[in-house]
């Protein structure tokens, strides 16, 4: 028996080994189970060939889906703004609800984004050392040093996602 499909959340390997339980356990109960062990009788046998050949299936799906949830988190951090280079303003033309003259809408343009100010690409670090003497460094901000590396991880993800989940 299929019971993750693709698109579905991910289960944990925990989650599909209990649910996997549950569906022998509903097909063959236990007494079932060893009352056709007992007498050789091999419907529990072949419910178990049919159900390891679906339960690969199972597994392959839930991998799928695994790197399609991993694919879609990359994508929507590679979304959002690179803090060294900042968000510019975005205005909507939308309509008034009136119309001119010649009965053409009117459109006003209305903020939809704010603008963010990029980040400084380097700070001030300042140090002490066992004397409480302070030095002062000038060092990449950490902040962009963090967002690009967290940029160039979700962009390694989304390399090496297969097609057939990025086409889903």
């Amino acid at each position: 028996m299929i019971f993750v499909n693709k698109g579905d959340a991910p289960l944990s390997p925990g989650q599909l080994e209990r649910r996997a339980q549950r569906v022998i356990a509903n097909a063959f109960a236990p007494q079932e189970r060893e009352k056709s062990i007992r007498l050789g009788d091999d419907r529990f046998n072949s419910f178990m060939t049919e159900f390891s050949a679906d339960h690969v299936v199972n597994v392959e799906n839930n991998t799928f889906n695994y790197q399609l949830d991993a694919f879609r988190k990359a994508e929507a951090r590679l979304d959002q703004y690179r803090l060294a280079d900042g968000r510019p303003e975005v205005y909507e033309d939308q309509p008034t609800g009136e119309y001119d003259e010649e009965g053409n809408e009117v459109l006003v343009p209305v903020l939809v984004q704010s603008a963010i100010e990029p980040l400084p690409a380097t700070v001030e670090k300042t140090t002490y050392d066992e004397d409480g003497n302070a030095t002062t460094e000038t060092v990449p901000n950490p902040l962009i040093v963090t967002d690009d590396a967290e940029r160039t991880a979700a962009q390694a993800v989304i390399d090496a996602t297969p097609e057939e989940v990025k086409e889903f």
